[in-house]
């Protein structure tokens, strides 16, 4: 009961001067409106770029060429590539774990097709590399097993090339040229916009890796080897007896791969943008130290405008803990309401951001609970000493206080 009445008592306080409790929370309203849409862009930042990781694929582990030394002369980092379809078949029937595997050549070729002509890459693949990527067909076939056997001259590609090529109709039993080689338009992707790197993914031919090797680059090395792993706990494994293969493939010669797997891509793209989170929330979270002294100010003054209120409070029987309690409970009030309020208008402002500038925007739950128990804790903290100075008065000096 004495609980209830020395709340009753705060709230009565609080009411006979609204304008100036309104005031007194402001601090809190704005500190925690900042913390929440500043958080909230930056988690909406932070997913857009796991997005558009995970639009890369799933569980993916690929082997780059690594540097090379020939007769003393030293290359740097991808100079030259030892890398065969034999390694990729080898990572693909040895190690447990692998979905699969799907050789690359990569090349850049000016191609011509339906009197038009345009700059694209050519990608050679395996028929694998649809699903390693979890990419989807708008239409058409994805070359089969027996094709890239064959070194068949069939072609799937990408949205932008069917648009710059085909405008307004359908590719698929077209014939397109790359290096004056016709190849058969067999099937077309599904849009994928941008990735992370900002290369359209979308501007892409696809060919058998064979063909690719054989018919148009006219090499006998792959570019790289892109592998699947079943889980993302494999990973790590994997990787590592990819390295012990290819290492014992090549009989204790300098190591001339690299290999990577797409958690350290996702590590390395969202670092950036977590401290960049961290950033804004830390900055905005001065606000709400700010908030807090403003608390504590307007509570000193409240306690020297109501000494001999609380004079007479002491007087007639009441503990100074109890006048400790009743200005705490008013500065939590206050931290609270303003808490509360600012988090409705950090999600508003959130939103508002995001129409305006097309901003993606996150908002979390974990951000908005913990802005609302720091701003309780504000209140309880700068509010102390307030509440501890009034509760310390001497009840005849503050009965004399004019």
């Amino acid at each position: 009961m004495r609980l209830v009445a020395t709340t009753i008592i705060a709230l009565r306080a609080l009411r006979r001067n609204k304008m100036r409790s309104v005031l007194t929370a402001l601090g809190m309203i704005i500190g925690v409106g900042a913390v929440i849409a500043m958080v909230s862009i930056g988690n909406g930042a932070k997913a857009q770029v796991e997005a558009s990781i995970a639009s890369l694929g799933q569980n993916i582990i690929s082997v780059f060429p690594g540097t090379l030394t020939t007769g003393g002369a030293r290359g740097g980092w991808g100079s030259a590539s030892t890398l065969t379809p034999e390694d990729a078949l080898a990572i693909q029937t040895e190690i447990a774990g692998v979905v699969a595997v799907s050789p690359e050549v990569r090349d850049r070729q000016q191609i011509l097709a339906n009197g038009l002509n345009w700059n694209t890459s050519i990608n050679g693949e395996s028929p694998e590399f649809l699903s390693i990527r979890a990419w989807e067909m708008a239409e058409g076939v994805i070359f089969s097993d027996l094709e890239v056997r064959s070194t068949a001259k069939v072609a799937v590609i990408g949205q932008t090339v069917a648009d710059q090529l085909f405008p307004g109709s359908s590719p698929l039993g077209q014939t397109l040229r790359i290096r004056n080689i016709p190849f058969k338009i067999i099937g077309v992707l599904k849009p994928k916009g941008f990735n992370y790197f900002g290369s359209d993914q979308d501007d892409t031919v696809l060919i058998p890796y064979t063909s690719a090797m054989r018919r148009v680059s006219r090499r006998t090395n792959l570019s790289s080897i892109l592998i699947q792993a079943s889980t993302q706990e494999q990973m790590p494994r994997i990787q590592q007896e990819i390295t012990d293969l290819l290492q014992q493939r090549r009989q204790g010669r300098e190591p001339d791969f690299t290999v990577r797997n797409q958690m350290e891509l996702a590590e390395a793209a969202t670092a950036t943008s977590r401290t960049m989170t961290a950033l804004l929330g830390a900055i905005a979270g001065v606000s709400l130290i700010v908030g807090g002294i403003g608390i504590m100010n307007i509570m000193l003054v409240s306690v020297t405008e109501r000494t001999r209120e609380i004079g007479i409070r002491l007087a007639i029987g009441a503990h100074d803990h109890d006048i400790r309690l009743q200005f705490l409970i008013e500065a939590m009030v206050l931290s609270l309401m303003g808490g509360a309020m600012g988090i409705l208008i950090g999600i508003g402002a959130s939103q508002l951001v995001s129409q305006l500038n097309g901003w993606p925007v996150q908002v979390s739950t974990a951000s908005v609970v913990v802005a609302f128990v720091f701003s309780g804790a504000v209140g309880i903290g700068f509010g102390f000493y307030p509440a501890h100075k009034a509760a310390k008065l001497d009840p005849i000096e503050a009965l004399r206080f004019e």
